[in-house]
């Protein structure tokens, strides 16, 4: 294929003796159309549209099976959308294309596509496709090609498609050759009137198909045939029947009679059904329809709906600005219905009295409202996330991981003391060995619909306690997955146990209950851990992790003096030093650690952990520094009247070293 002017210029294919109709042509220019239901222009960005191998060729967009009439390449070039192939069906549909199309018809082409993510262009200019568009319009961002149709009028004027004359010799008839140029379409040579009687004629390398000749002889003029002039002439006039049939569809039945009357061409019959279709559309607010003149933009009317969800004004603020959320709070009673309606305001849609089930797919057709509920949803979902506390956080240190593959992490250890420089001045070779950890990421998600019941009843509530009890789950889910490991006792990349003899961190058998004694004891196993080279970590414990049915044991063990009682019939009760206060031990609790769920097989087993930062335990890893639950619209779906939301998160939990960590079994004496 090869560009001229804002066409293409479609050469003629040789036959391959398959009997199939060639076609090729431009479906889309890359500029700005009209199409019904969008109060704007539309501009596809085809950077970012997904192009099947194969695309279906239908007429007129008739999604069946007589409508599909061939199969098409499409294929993206210098900003136009190209398609090549072969009408394979032999209908009326598929029969009336081609017979027009070698007769000179300038078919159009109009793509059919699945709008993925859009966005309003407001104000200023914007170049897609190559080309600077002026504002209004709404780019289309995201798309899949999912036909491609002939039609007599496009939505993009400078769509083309040629039907390619196929042309054979049959025995020793001869045919004129096809004459092609620059500046006119390809011509389909007719046969002589009165082929010549011998064979003499043809040259014995005549090819079999002709095609179009750079520098073609120019043929001798036949003459003129009445018959056939006369029936030329019957056609075109049918064709042109046709093509304003086709035109004005049953829309426009005045124009179409005028049109056959007066003989108009395509470009008057396009001119006038354009002018009709425009008047017909509103041009003032009818009785049963009222436009509220509120002035809010999308950022004040998601802060107003924010405000009605609960979110607090100075977190707000810090994000969407002290002006914005000023400006809100006059609305933020808004109903749900409001929200509705206020979008279609934002986009110059007509607002209805009462919602019904045109009014609402209006309403989520829009670009704005699906934007304004996802960011409402994301902020309560992040609210209840982090009003829900988690004790894994306290315990474990945190990551960013940049994929969804195994990660490998690694902890340096220095080997060898500092040793006194000689006289001669040299200093010896220290070193430094790594020992290997690994954490990986899962994907956990969870989908919720804002539906037509809950718009219609105006139940903000009922649609904002989803995400609220999402953010809740996505914070007991990190739990989950720490404790879940951290019961399981998982072997490490060592080989071993996380909690071993091995490790030199398990206490187990009798008198490891918890107690004044076993805490002793397991404070000591802490402190004497070893790096690779033998030498002490050095690290205190920080946390004592208990089940709840220790809690209060475990603050008694730790906080204040202890009492005691001596003498006989006078006792007498004198303080004494509680030596393990001076830990500075934080108490955590978890129903976790009893909960059979997880893991948990018992209420006696306890554990002891290092400050996270400071010697490395578990790690909580996130995707690229995402730390909570993302919010997004998800597909609209034909069964549902509705529109869907999906939460996920991305997070993994691993060991790091066993080092941080001593485990008690608990066992009584």
């Amino acid at each position: 294929m090869e560009k001229t002017s804002e066409y293409l210029e479609i050469t003629a294919a040789k036959d391959g003796g398959d009997g199939k109709h060639k076609v090729a042509g431009l479906a889309y220019g890359g500029g700005k159309m009209r199409l019904f239901g969008w109060s704007k222009p539309v501009v596809v960005d085809l950077s970012g549209m997904t192009v099947p191998e194969s695309v279906p060729l239908l007429a007129n967009h008739e999604n069946h099976t007589l409508g599909r009439v061939g199969v098409v390449d499409a294929k993206v070039e210098d900003g136009h959308l190209a398609i090549s192939g072969d009408i394979v069906a032999g209908g009326e549909l598929a029969e009336a294309i081609v017979a027009q199309g070698k007769a000179g018809a300038d078919w159009q082409l109009s793509i059919g596509a699945e709008v993925e993510a859009a966005e309003l262009v407001q104000e200023g200019k914007r170049t897609v496709n190559g080309v600077e568009h002026e504002a209004p319009f709404y780019h289309v961002t995201k798309s899949t090609l999912r036909e491609v149709s002939v039609v007599a009028v496009g939505a993009d004027r400078s769509t083309h498609m040629t039907v390619t004359a196929q042309l054979q010799l049959k025995g020793n008839s001869i045919m004129e050759p096809e004459v092609t140029n620059k500046e006119t379409k390809p011509v389909e040579a007719a046969a002589p009137a009165n082929p010549p009687a011998t064979p003499a004629a043809v040259p014995k390398d005549t090819p079999k198909t002709v095609t179009a000749s750079a520098t073609p002889e120019k043929p001798a003029d036949p003459m003129p045939d009445a018959k056939a002039i006369a029936a030329e002439a019957v056609k075109a006039e049918r064709d042109r029947v046709t093509m304003i049939k086709v035109a004005c569809g049953s829309e426009f039945p005045e124009i179409e009679a005028k049109a056959i009357a007066e003989g108009w061409d395509r470009n008057r019959v396009n001119e006038e059904v354009l002018k009709a279709y425009r008047a017909k559309q509103p041009t003032t607010t009818p009785p049963s329809v009222t436009v509220k003149k509120s002035g809010m933009t999308e950022k004040t009317l998601e802060a107003a709906l924010s405000l009605r969800a609960g979110i607090d004004g100075d977190t707000l603020a810090k994000e969407m600005g002290d002006e914005t959320v000023e400006a809100a709070m006059k609305d933020c009673d808004i109903p749900l219905q409001g929200v509705l309606a206020e979008c279609m305001r934002l986009e110059g849609m007509n607002v209805p009295r009462t919602f019904d089930n045109a009014s609402i797919k209006a309403a989520f057709s829009t670009v704005s409202l699906p934007g304004i509920l996802s960011n409402v949803a994301q902020k309560k979902l992040l609210q209840a996330y982090r009003a829900q506390p988690i004790i894994a956080t306290s315990l474990c240190t945190s990551a960013d991981l940049s994929d969804f593959k195994e990660n490998q992490r690694f902890r340096l250890t220095d080997i060898g003391d500092l040793k006194p420089v000689g006289a001669d001045g040299e200093i010896k070779d220290g070193g430094v060995s790594e020992e290997k950890a690994v954490n990986q990421l899962d994907t956990y998600a969870k989908k919720f619909c804002l539906t037509r019941k809950m718009i219609i009843n105006d139940d903000l509530g009922a649609f904002l306690k989803v995400p609220t009890a999402m953010g809740n789950r996505a914070a007991r889910l990190v739990d989950q997955l720490f404790f879940e490991r951290l019961m399981a006792n998982p072997t490490m990349v060592d080989g071993k146990p996380l909690f071993s003899t091995n490790h030199k961190n398990l206490l187990s058998g009798a008198n490891s209950a918890l107690s004044a004694d076993s805490l002793k004891k397991a404070i000591k196993v802490f402190l004497d851990q070893t790096d690779a080279d033998g030498q002490p970590v050095n690290v205190e414990p920080s946390i004592l992790l208990v089940p709840t049915a220790l809690k209060f044991l475990a603050v008694e063990l730790t906080r204040g003096a202890a009492l005691m009682m001596s003498g006989g019939a006078e006792q007498t009760i004198r303080p004494t030093l509680n030596v393990l206060a001076d830990q500075n031990l934080q108490i955590v609790s978890s129903p976790y650690l009893s909960n059979a769920k997880y893991g948990g097989a018992s209420e006696t087993a306890w554990y002891l952990f290092g400050k996270p930062g400071t010697v490395d335990t578990f790690e909580i890893g996130y995707l690229k520094g995402k730390r909570t639950p993302t919010v997004e619209r998800g597909d609209l779906d034909f069964n549902v009247l509705g529109i869907w939301f999906r939460v996920y998160f991305d997070v993994g939990i691993r060991e790091q070293d066993h080092r941080g960590m001593v485990k008690s079994n608990g066992a009584a004496a």
